[in-house]
């Protein structure tokens, strides 16, 4: 069954496309107009915004918390009537460390605030936190899908193995833009999008 969208698409197929060509775009202004270094690392408000400026213009719900349980394969997010305080939790957990931050992105993942587009959003959320308390950022081109996918799959029970192939990804280049984009391509094939590069439609933003 196809989402609810503001583009009056019914087809799922037509919907992802519409969806990677604008939010990408959208991810591409977020980064280039100073917008993303505005918002205060680490707080469910910035993982919200975030969600809201890559989808607004596709989905009503963007950057609002989900109001439905949802469930990859056997594994069960956050329920609803426990996700403000999961979320609260997690806003209060410390980022000072490259363990601390992983701790804190894994909790987020479980938690999964919205009712599409966690991943995508929550790694730009996670690059954020690393650029502003670290002074470095996961180059997610250098991360392999599989093996990302099978250690954020493991990490609710043991997150050795993605803090692990993270941080063998960082990069001091946290104001490359060719880096940022990189990472939005890489991010959204991890998730099946991969019809867009974002660096092509950085210039238009619908």
């Amino acid at each position: 069954m196809t989402l609810e969208n503001k583009l009056g698409i019914t087809d799922a197929v037509e919907l992802a496309r519409g969806e990677e060509r604008i939010s990408k775009a959208k991810a591409h202004h977020l980064f280039a107009s100073g917008r993303l270094d505005t918002l205060q690392a680490g707080t469910f408000q910035a993982l919200a915004e975030i969600h809201r400026n890559l989808f607004d213009e596709i989905y009503d719900f963007a950057g609002k918390i989900r109001t439905v349980n949802i469930a990859k394969g056997s594994f069960r997010f956050a329920p609803v009537m426990y996700l403000a305080a999961a979320l609260q939790h997690i806003e209060n957990m410390p980022q000072s460390t490259f363990d601390e931050i992983i701790e804190k992105y894994v909790e987020m993942n479980i938690a999964h605030p919205f009712r599409e587009g966690n991943g995508r959003s929550t790694r730009i959320w996670l690059d954020l936190i690393l650029k502003q308390e670290l002074q470095k950022v996961v180059d997610w081109s250098c991360v392999d899908k599989n093996d990302y996918l099978l250690a954020m799959e493991r990490s609710p029970v043991k997150d050795v193995e993605i803090k692990f192939l993270l941080q063998q990804a960082l990069t001091d280049s946290i104001h490359d833009i060719e880096v940022y984009m990189k990472g939005i391509d890489a991010s959204y094939y991890y998730e099946g999008y991969a019809v867009y590069r974002a660096e092509d439609l950085g210039g238009s933003e619908s």
